[in-house]
């Protein structure tokens, strides 16, 4: 599907950057419009009456007034258009239908597990989008598009996933995404990488902030990355988002999975990582109450120190913090390096206790040259799990507008 459609629904920069005005702060005067614009009052006028025919944009009432008549307020039209977001990832894949004012409508999420090859994926996801769309009465020529932030790398431009490492399934090398499930589904798909999209998710959610530099670390069964500087998703030479896992924190040190480099950074700081750890020190005879969630160590998972985690085991709390302490060395690196303002920390370890987060931020600070003169906000994000899917479909919106 061709994705310049998109950016032809609006025409001219004028009622381009109007939009996006009115869709940044979400409802707004024809008075603030005036001042922010820059545009006269009669170009303004005949900008809003475009957008309004076109259903773009509804009025929605009037303001206070400061001494004349009320001025008109304008939002967005939800019910202009829908899209989805997809969210593709190792150990949870979803999907989220949005109105065009990103309110959620439906969410759908699948375990990735050995049988959840790419082909019976996508079968699911066109399934489960056709069905979202029935059941609200939504035609295909009513969706924006899709949005897909998968596990890199990925190429942007053909919409491939290239050769992603520790899928459970066969086959998620060089994966069509957006030929395959554009064309069964009859709307553009657009695919960037999840790091990306999470970062394009998390900025919108805070964007009244106008945070210039943004950093935002997915930290799962690997470590992904992506920087934000001036709103804009900062794009190098190829697209390698979990490469910030391979930044060498020991030099001496072990590696997973046998490849990669020596003392990796996610050697120490992710799910993997944590297993193994888990594993080497019950053979060695450290007692725990992991051994009576499940006897052999070998087969103990993360769900099984998620668990351990919550009752206060002492074995599991130590190795958590030891993985904090890792993941805080590796961030403080980054912080040294590209100074952002702010710094998001999302994925599955991050949200698996709130001590892992308070650990490996504190560890970062005592690290981080120049600071307290330089200060950097630390969060969490607002969007938890739902990034990824949400700033896909951000992603698809932000189209419209040429973002």
């Amino acid at each position: 599907m061709e994705h310049d459609s998109l950016e032809r629904r609006i025409s001219g920069r004028k009622a381009k950057d109007i939009f996006e005005q009115i869709r940044k702060v979400g409802t707004v005067s024809k008075i603030d419009l005036l001042d922010k614009s820059g545009l006269t009052g009669s170009t303004l006028t005949r900008t809003l009456e475009e957008l309004t025919a076109q259903g773009l944009i509804l009025e929605a009432g009037f303001g206070e007034s400061t001494g004349g008549r009320r001025p008109i307020l304008y939002t967005i039209n939800p019910n202009y258009a829908y899209v989805f977001g997809l969210d593709i990832s190792r150990m949870y894949s979803k999907l989220m239908l949005f109105d065009l004012q990103m309110n959620k409508l439906e969410s759908k999420t699948w375990v990735m597990t050995e049988s959840l090859s790419p082909d019976v994926l996508f079968d699911e996801i066109v399934l489960t989008a056709q069905k979202m769309m029935s059941g609200r009465g939504i035609s295909s020529n009513k969706v924006l598009g899709m949005g897909v932030g998968a596990v890199g790398p990925v190429d942007r431009a053909s919409g491939t996933i290239l050769e992603p490492l520790y899928f459970p399934s066969e086959g998620w090398n060089q994966v069509h995404v957006t030929d395959v499930l554009g064309q069964r589904l009859g709307f553009p798909v657009l695919l960037d990488n999840g790091a990306n999209t999470a970062l394009i998710g998390e900025s919108w959610s805070d964007r009244g902030r106008d945070y210039r530099h943004l950093l935002y670390i997915h930290v799962g069964v690997g470590l992904r990355s992506a920087m934000m500087t001036n709103g804009q998703v900062v794009y190098g030479a190829v697209d390698m988002e979990g490469a910030v896992g391979q930044m060498i924190i020991q030099t001496d040190g072990t590696r997973l999975w046998d490849e990669g480099n020596f003392g990796a950074w996610e050697s120490y700081a992710s799910i993997h990582a944590l297993e193994r750890q888990a594993q080497r020190r019950l053979k060695q005879g450290r007692d725990s109450l992991l051994l009576r969630l499940e006897p052999d160590p070998e087969k103990i998972t993360f769900a099984h120190l998620g668990q351990a985690l919550r009752e206060n085991d002492p074995l599991t709390v130590e190795l958590f913090t030891q993985a904090a302490t890792y993941f805080g060395i590796g961030l403080s690196n980054l912080l040294n390096i590209l100074h952002p303002e702010k710094v998001i920390l999302g994925g599955a370890l991050i949200g698996s206790h709130p001590g892992f987060f308070h650990t490996a931020t504190r560890v970062a600070i005592q690290r981080t040259y120049y600071y307290p003169k330089y200060q950097v906000v630390f969060s969490q994000g607002s969007l938890g799990e739902d990034a990824l899917a949400t700033g896909a479909a951000i992603m698809v919106i932000n189209k419209l507008t040429g973002v």
